[in-house]
């Protein structure tokens, strides 16, 4: 297959999902535990990352209502295995469970709220705890910049501790690795550029620069305190004096907070015309944390990058050409930062 060249000028949103999913669709597909999917948009969502070769959707809760509300979108759930549960709490139990022993390679979260789904993951007996601490990566593809931005963390982690962020940075260089990029660049988002004892946040992102120089935190290159223009704006760093490997030209941005993190997210998806993907890390497996504003393109892209990532970290598969693949999507990702 002839590979995939990111346009030479910036585009609209969308080319970099588009050619994500279309080459996600080369990788085997992943079994997927869709957890109480009991409305239309969490059932179309799932059964269209299925069409476009994705996942294999397991539907998880009360099989009535799933069933109803397949009828009332118009939806065929002919050859979808559903696990039937009584409730939203019992199928976030369940889908865990299935989970933590190896029976799917990722979760979605479908009509029931995070923080149900969340308290089961996080429980300590019976979840999907690692030495990690759970973040959210938000990648979005923004119209008008020329590769996208991994946005972190905007949706799990309230008030990060220095020792949280750390944790919320290796796991968002841990997604880029899987997108190929092979050295991220990481930006440390503040206010401000320099260190100031009365912005907590430059003191952080000091600490975490120097951990990476200690290789606390590897394989990525790491700078900070940046504010957002001179970590996305080349001309705002040169005009600010600022000499670095990261500003300009970031690949993570990573928040101070949740607050500043979301609302940055948001910004760039309703201001911007960004589109938006994302996914949970630092559990056994990666999980799509949908939003209720997330319409389907949205849903199938958090798809793709959860298969990608559970191929990254070793998916058990039969497809003796999946390195080869896996190296067609590094094509990919380097050309679309050229």
């Amino acid at each position: 297959m002839p590979p995939l060249h990111a346009p030479a000028e910036p585009a609209a949103s969308g080319r970099f999902f588009e050619a994500l999913i279309a080459r996600a669709a080369l990788l085997p597909p992943v079994k997927m535990g869709v957890v109480h999917p009991c409305d239309g948009l969490s059932l179309e969502g799932a059964l269209t990352a299925r069409d476009r070769g994705l996942i294999v959707p397991i539907l998880i809760g009360p099989r009535a209502k799933i069933e109803a509300a397949a009828r009332d979108a118009g939806l065929s759930l002919a050859g979808v295995e559903i696990v039937d549960t009584p409730h939203s709490h019992a199928a976030a139990e369940k889908a865990v469970s299935l989970a933590r022993h190896c029976k799917l390679d990722a979760l979605m979260k479908g009509s029931l709220h995070t923080d149900e789904l969340m308290a089961a993951v996080v429980s300590k007996e019976l979840g999907l705890r690692t030495d990690r601490r759970m973040s959210h990566v938000f990648v979005l593809d923004v119209k008008g910049h020329h590769k996208p931005l991994l946005v972190t963390d905007a949706a799990i982690n309230i008030a990060p501790t220095l020792d949280e962020k750390r944790d919320i940075v290796r796991n968002a260089i841990d997604l880029a690795h899987a997108l190929s990029i092979a050295r991220p660049k990481v930006a440390l988002l503040s206010a401000v550029e320099n260190v100031e004892a009365k912005i907590p946040s430059t003191i952080d992102a000091a600490a975490l620069c120097k951990m990476a120089d200690r290789g606390q935190i590897a394989d990525a290159d790491l700078d900070g305190p940046l504010a957002f223009d001179n970590a996305i704006s080349p001309q705002a760093a040169a005009a600010k004096g600022i000499v670095s490997l990261v500003a300009g030209d970031a690949d993570i941005l990573v928040a101070p907070d949740l607050d500043a993190g979301n609302i940055l997210a948001k910004q760039l998806v309703f201001l911007a015309e960004a589109e938006t993907a994302g996914i949970a890390l630092g559990a056994r497996v990666p999980i799509v944390l949908t939003s209720r504003a997330d319409d389907v393109r949205a849903r199938v892209a958090s798809s793709a990058l959860a298969q990608i990532f559970a191929h990254w970290r070793g998916v058990p598969t039969e497809s003796a050409g999946e390195s080869g693949l896996l190296k067609k999507l590094s094509e990919f990702f380097e050309e679309s930062k050229a």
